[in-house]
């Protein structure tokens, strides 16, 4: 079956999007759980262990307290409350930590430290308080207040919002408290008010890493069953997030839940009678011994369950001497060494279950490994079809259906299925699948195999292994070849070192600089230098480039091999420019490098030298909020001007009426002003403004999408196809401008600029074929995506562009918003990509070259690197550094698959059959 190179890559890409899904699926470890749980009954608690005696304690002790009220402030940071902000604006709160009855402790969150987005006005939570605390209905009451992780988003950690907002936590904090004391002078009985963290806050303002301000947060537990403390200021102790489940189970006389993996917070029963501490820490111990002997084949020989053994012999023996009424000296250090010993146990039994949980799926990895590297095979054996003039392969379809090798191999996969799954210890997410879809992928896989050796059979039979194009003798390497083939290369081995993936944008900009130097050698060369390598002199009085027959059209550029033909290109192209084009040419380089340095300076990321100040912070500050304001106008003038003129009439209207509505939104959320504004006090969400946009968008891309199912009518009118890729391509502009901060504008027009700038005075006049081209595109989509500030640490994905025109957590329309707005860059040159291939030439061989070379270019680092972190999973920095870069490598194949797609699309290659 012979199909076009752009379906086959679209094909590819779908596949591999699939592998790595498995491959995640594996790497990122499920929850350790309990498979003794029953749906409508409890398992009774464990009786008290006893030797020689019996002990009168088999039930679950009764409540510690009254009432338990959880107030959770997202983003709550532990500085925010034992730092000097604490102290300026939580004073309640601060007097609670240092003199009153309460323990505090710094609750370290796992990372990564991500949460569901949702949105929430606070007063929501607070309106109906009073009402609540009057009531006697309730045993437990959760409040969960975000307007402080929604300040955070937006204007970060340094915003005078914050105070504003701990100040008003602090103020609903001492009236819950009191509240509880009021009530407890009547009922005569201990309530208890905690007050917690779900993560922390980056200097950015965002979560989802794991470093410090990320990962702690504060948790206090207030009660007046706790002893006063004395006028000095406790350190907070360092406990794990985890061991609060296991504390309000005991505090609410509950069993402890099975998945637990936390231990028992202490100093919250310390004031307690020795035999009841002894009770709830050996229910802690028994529940975490259970759920390492589940998930643990060699549970016996874990140093955590040796000592919870021998805690609770020791246990045995205290309530033997204590039923006795021995009250000597002996007793009392017994008990003493048994609740060491106890602490001891459960603190290794947490380490050892919180070990378990980051156990890889080594089947399910290797599985989306196999399926990625075939693929990967498949793409590069099929480059010499591939990028053939013809644009299109013949692919196997149905011989490895009827293969030999296809049924060895299948069974072959069936056997190891059946062996792995039958013989695995621990659980594997592809041995649960259906036998059907694990069947699919397995018969997927065969077929992969067969695939990749008819093709290698194939090219050894006709001797064409990457060789050079018989056709043309004289084809070389030229220095932009290189530049891409050393550039693709060093970036995927890079991947192999951690601080390069902390600093990966410095990577995409020092090869996207080397690419505007090989340009410039290039556009030198063909300007001053002729066939014989002689100087010539540079003509100003030659004849404009010719639109309607670019080099992308010129049979002699078709490639038949890997290599590029630039023996078959004009040397003297630059010559048809005229005087001042030519000039601008020449000087088009080195524009673009100073437009890439000024984005440099917009926003600094990565690790090392994210906490310097930039550009970006200047003027996010509410100081300069005139300057912000004067920067976003003109940004979005220039954004219309560079955008309107391919668009029609009507797109353009809606085009200006979009961008100043972009400015309206950000002006009715804050953050720029109206010339006539002196201040932002009448902030509003914009919700009608934002929509107002939206629909603008929605307009252009269905007058888009309009005049590209036209041109499929009226296929002799090929202006309609091009003036409907523009608007596609507009209108994906204003989705970016709209969700885009004010400060990141500017990084909006250079994009703009440098593809016009590049279209005009590099693609045309030197002629570049589509592989070339594509590749350029990719290199700076990349580079683009960390010019608006993205790295690769998920805490600075900006999750308040998903909730622009929202008044309520919508999933799909917020996923897509946000996903859009962080990989904008790679999306608008990659739609620019196809625009400008469509119309710069009829022939659909172009878009299947650039479909198959972006598909391949974007495999390489996917591939290598699964294989990287496979080899680097007990690395130490595996959580904190390689996984996040993983998850976007997952999203980047995604995104890849739906351009491939849109490709696919717009490619005007028959498919035979």
């Amino acid at each position: 079956m012979r199909l076009g190179s752009g379906t086959f890559a679209a094909c590819c890409v779908a596949i591999e999007v699939i592998g790595v899904a498995l491959f995640l699926r594996g790497f990122f470890p499920a929850p350790v759980r309990s498979s003794s749980r029953t749906e409508h009954q409890a398992e009774p608690p464990a009786p008290e262990p006893s030797t020689g005696a019996s002990s009168n304690w088999t039930k679950l002790p009764p409540p510690l307290f009254s009432k338990v009220v959880i107030m959770l402030i997202d983003a709550l940071r532990d500085d925010f409350v034992f730092g000097s902000k604490g102290v300026k604006f939580m004073p309640y709160t601060t007097y609670l930590v240092e003199k009153g009855a309460s323990h505090s402790f710094v609750a370290e969150a796992k990372p990564p430290t991500v949460t569901m987005p949702r949105i929430k006005v606070d007063d929501n939570v607070t309106r109906h308080l009073d009402k609540v605390l009057k009531r006697g209905d309730w045993d437990v009451l959760i409040l969960h207040y975000l307007g402080l992780d929604h300040i955070g988003h937006i204007s970060g950690p340094g915003s005078p919002l914050i105070g504003h907002k701990l100040s008003e936590m602090d103020s609903i904090l001492m009236k819950i408290h009191t509240s509880l004391l009021s009530e407890e002078r009547e009922n005569l009985s201990p309530n208890l008010l905690v007050l917690c963290g779900d993560h922390g806050m980056s200097e950015t303002g965002s979560h989802g890493a794991s470093s410090m301000e990320e990962v702690n947060t504060p948790l206090i537990l207030i009660s007046s069953a706790f002893e006063r403390k004395p006028g000095d200021i406790r350190h907070p102790k360092h406990v794990q997030q985890t061991d609060l489940a296991a504390t309000l189970a005991i505090g609410l006389g509950l069993p402890i839940p099975e998945n637990s993996v936390g231990s028992l917070l202490f100093p919250s029963i310390e004031g307690r009678p020795v035999r009841e501490q002894l009770r709830f820490l050996h229910l802690n111990a028994v529940q975490l011994s259970k759920l390492l002997q589940e998930n643990v084949p060699s549970y016996k020989k874990e140093p955590g369950f040796e000592q919870f053994k021998m805690a609770e012999r020791l246990h045995g023996n205290w309530i033997r001497l204590y039923l006795e009424e021995n009250t000597s000296e002996v007793l009392f250090n017994l008990g003493t060494k048994v609740r060491r010993q106890y602490l001891d146990a459960l603190r290794t039994l947490s380490l050892s279950l919180s070990r378990q949980v980051a156990q890889y799926d080594i089947y399910s990895m290797l599985v989306g490994t196999v399926m990625v590297l075939e693929v990967l095979t498949l793409l590069l054996l099929s480059i010499p079809q591939a990028l053939s003039s013809k644009a299109e392969l013949e692919v196997p379809l149905w011989s490895p259906v009827f293969s030999l090798l296809f049924y060895l191999m299948f069974l072959v996969l069936s056997a190891l299925h059946v062996i792995v799954c039958t013989s695995a210890e621990s659980s594997c997410y592809f041995c649960g699948l259906s036998w059907l879809m694990a069947g699919g992928v397995m018969v997927l896989i065969s077929a992969l195999l067969c695939a990749v050796v008819s093709a290698l059979a194939k090219m050894f039979a006709s001797g064409k292994l990457l060789s050079k194009n018989p056709a043309h003798p004289n084809s070389r390497w030229s220095e932009l070849d290189v530049v891409i083939l050393l550039g693709t290369m060093g970036h995927v081995l890079s991947l192999g070192a951690s601080s390069f993936i902390e600093e990966e944008h410095q990577t995409w900009y020092f090869l996207v600089n080397t690419l505007c130097l090989a340009l410039c050698h290039e556009i030198y060369r063909n300007c001053f230098l002729g066939d014989d390598c002689e100087p010539r002199r540079c003509s100003h009085g030659e004849r404009g480039f010719v639109n309607t027959a670019p080099a992308l059209q010129d049979g002699s550029i078709g490639r038949d091999e890997l290599e590029p033909h630039r023996a078959s290109k004009s040397p003297t192209s630059l010559n048809t420019l005229r005087g001042w084009e030519k000039w601008m040419a020449m000087a088009s380089p080195w524009v673009i490098l100073t437009c890439c340095r000024l984005l440099r300076s917009l926003n600094q990321t990565g690790v090392q030298w994210a906490h310097r100040p930039d550009l970006g912070h200047w003027l996010t500050s509410s100081d300069h909020k005139a300057e912000l304001s004067v920067l976003a106008a003109l940004s979005l003038i220039m954004i219309f001007a560079l955008v309107q003129r391919r668009c029609s009439l009507t797109s353009k209207v809606a085009m200006a009426l979009g961008l100043l509505g972009v400015y309206c939104y950000r002006a009715a959320i804050g953050n720029v002003l109206f010339p006539w504004q002196r201040d932002s006090k009448d902030i509003s969400k914009g919700l009608i403004e934002a929509r107002f946009v939206h629909v603008f968008v929605l307009g252009i891309l269905f007058t888009g999408t309009k005049d590209l199912l036209k041109s499929q009518v009226i296929a002799a009118d090929f202006t309609i196809k091009t003036v409907g890729l523009w608007e596609i391509y507009s209108g994906l502009v204003l989705l970016a401008a709209l969700l885009f901060r004010p400060h990141n504008l500017p990084v909006l027009v250079f994009s703009l600029l440098i593809q016009t700038i590049m279209t005009k005075f590099i693609w045309k006049p030197l002629r570049h074929d589509a592989a070339e081209i594509a590749v350029m595109h990719y290199w700076f989509g990349q580079a683009f995506f960390y010019f608006q500030g993205n790295s690769n640490n998920i805490a600075t994905v900006d999750i308040s562009a998903g909730f622009v025109g929202l008044d309520t957590y919508v999933e799909v329309p917020a996923v897509f918003l946000t996903a859009f707005a962080t990989f904008a860059g790679p999306v608008l040159w990659a739609s620019h990509l196809v625009s400008f291939l469509s119309s710069e030439t009829s022939s659909g061989s172009a878009l299947s070259h650039a479909c198959f070379c972006y598909a391949l270019i974007c495999s390489f680092p996917v591939s290598a690197y699964i294989i990287l972190v496979t080899s680097l999973r007990y690395h130490l920095f595996i959580w904190s550094v390689f996984s996040p870069k993983l998850l976007y490598e997952g999203m980047h194949i995604l995104i890849t698959a739906a351009i491939c797609v849109f490709f696919t699309a717009m490619d005007q290659t028959n498919t035979k059959s």
